[in-house]
């Protein structure tokens, strides 16, 4: 048996491959991220006469490409989370020595200690929607970000404005500043215009509404320079750009997660986008025994130190991925206000004295033994 470990970077790999007594077979070397370094670790892989296995740390999309060059060559692989390597590495040596070299061959080492789970094959369709749901969360960190610069402006154009809608910005009050930059036009809107914004909020911004408005126009205290009504159109224009990706992003995902079609969608209070999250970040739902593996590669579980006869739980640990945690606290939330199972199992919890995140948190085991069952014996990832 032959151990392979790969050190991913952006430019090049590092590759080291060890035997079961741990003696160097190759050592230390690298190869290239495009198709010549490829070819020359397809002809290292094929020279070795025994069964292989191969391990790499989890870089992101550095390693992309690689994993599916060896899926189209039939090589199996295993991903590590670079946290367990780093501690491996410090567990062989106090010294502080860091170097591609020495990571890779740590890898190889690590993988004989472990128990060999490849990668799922035909990942492709994981990794894609792990791709479209964080872009998804990208554009809408960035949409977010115009709405706190528009506030900026207008705190200086119009600052009575937010707060007259509730200190948000609704569909009508984005109309408006698209089609009205500035108090003085909002003062002089007409009928004509309240018509528009009537059939626009379904009858919600009534005609007091739009007196009120128009009045706070007139008497605002805000600055009308040109540089900021400017501003302000453009940052709008940004908005209204980075909404329509989001929605272009969204119809993608619905597509591959329909393809997919997992039987979680079935659970009230878990939506397409949710459900998206879940299923690309957790991955082959299969490599997980029981939900408590699954809530600790979400950092959902708490800490815990024993030492002697002192005994603490400490504060959610917090590794993995963000993106997966969120998603399963937001659907925890949800599920216990549709799901009477749920509901009980949360209210017990509060009633032995939990908090309420706490309480969600233990939602969160429950919902996601729930889900891991259904998916296992639904549907083959």
């Amino acid at each position: 048996m032959y151990y392979i470990g790969i050190d991913i970077s952006k430019f090049k790999h590092d590759c080291a491959v060890i035997d079961d007594s741990g003696e160097i077979v190759t050592p230390s070397w690298s190869f290239t991220n495009d198709a010549k370094g490829f070819s020359q670790l397809k002809l290292l892989l094929n020279s070795l006469d025994t069964e292989t296995r191969i391990g790499l740390e989890s870089t992101g999309h550095y390693g992309m490409n690689l994993k599916l060059f060896l899926e189209s060559n039939n090589f199996s692989f295993m991903e590590f989370n670079p946290l367990l390597i780093n501690r491996f590495v410090k567990s062989k040596s106090l010294r502080k020595t860091k170097s591609d070299s020495i990571d890779c061959m740590m890898i190889a080492h690590y993988l004989m200690t472990v128990e060999y789970k490849p990668y799922p094959s035909s990942f492709y369709h994981t990794e894609k929607l792990k791709s479209l749901t964080r872009f998804r969360d990208s554009l809408i960190r960035l949409r977010s970000r115009q709405l706190v610069e528009l506030t900026n402006i207008l705190d200086k154009v119009f600052p009575e404005f937010k707060p007259f809608f509730g200190s948000r910005f609704s569909v009508t009050a984005l109309y408006i500043l698209s089609n009205y930059s500035s108090p003085e036009k909002i003062a002089n809107m007409n009928s004509k215009s309240y018509e528009a914004l009537r059939k626009l909020s379904r009858g919600r911004f009534s005609t007091v509404d739009f007196a009120k408005l128009k009045q706070l126009a007139k008497n605002t205290i805000g600055t009308t320079e040109d540089y900021l009504l400017l501003q302000m159109q453009i940052v709008l224009d940004i908005y209204r750009q980075l909404d329509s990706k989001v929605d272009e992003t969204e119809v993608s995902i619905k597509e591959c997660v329909s393809d997919m079609n997992p039987p979680m969608l079935s659970v009230p209070g878990i939506g397409i986008e949710s459900a998206a999250v879940i299923l690309a970040e957790f991955g082959d739902f299969s490599k997980f025994k029981n939900a408590s593996q699954m809530l600790s590669f979400a950092g959902l579980e708490p800490g815990y130190f024993q030492s002697g006869t002192s005994e603490t739980t400490g504060k959610m640990v917090k590794h993995g991925s963000s993106y997966l945690r969120y998603a399963l606290m937001n659907c925890a939330q949800t599920v216990v206000n549709y799901e009477p199972t749920f509901a009980m199992f949360y209210s017990k919890k509060r009633a032995e004295g939990k908090p309420h995140r706490v309480a969600l948190l233990k939602s969160c085991y429950v919902s996601s033994t729930h889900c891991k069952l259904k998916t296992l014996h639904m549907m083959p990832i």
